[in-house]
């Protein structure tokens, strides 16, 4: 059962938000290993294709990158390093994944990384009323004006979902 008005201490995500201005509303639910958005989707009673997953990759010179892509979509790699210009993408390791974001797998959120990445949105994310991102810990996501993304953190908008 979702648990929206329980609050969560603060993340490094969401010291991020208020530094820069930013409105959000919490949305708790219970963790559970290997669910992803589907299982946060349905305890939240969200379309999983409004909940955006924080994924961490690597480009060809291994530089690490964030793309944010719907719940309910995969990631093309091979269209996103031809929308990049590289030769290739691939997702980066977990324990590799946290070094560089600062965050646990699960409880990846883009804002408050530990290292400074270059972020890539799915563009057809923006076209969403609102959407569910991951706030900086597990069970646990912002809702914000996809906007955000591209006006605040500087995503840059791409085409690849597959």
């Amino acid at each position: 059962m979702a648990k929206k008005d329980k609050h969560v201490s603060e993340t490094p995500a969401t010291q991020w938000l208020k530094a820069h201005g930013v409105g959000y509303t919490e949305h708790v639910y219970d963790y559970v290993d290997h669910g992803g958005t589907a299982e946060s989707s349905r305890q939240l009673g969200w379309p999983e294709h409004d909940v955006v997953k924080t994924l961490v990759m690597q480009d060809d010179k291994a530089e690490p990158l964030i793309i944010l892509m719907h719940g309910d979509c995969q990631v093309s790699t091979k269209n996103l390093a031809r929308a990049m210009g590289v030769k290739h993408v691939e997702p980066c390791k977990p324990d590799v994944a946290q070094r560089h974001s600062g965050y646990m797998v699960g409880g990846t959120s883009p804002f408050g990384t530990r290292k400074a990445m270059r972020v890539y949105v799915e563009s057809s994310i923006l076209a969403v009323p609102a959407i569910l991102i991951n706030g900086g810990r597990r069970g646990y996501l912002v809702e914000i004006a996809p906007q955000v993304l591209t006006d605040v953190l500087g995503a840059v908008p791409v085409q690849c979902a597959n």
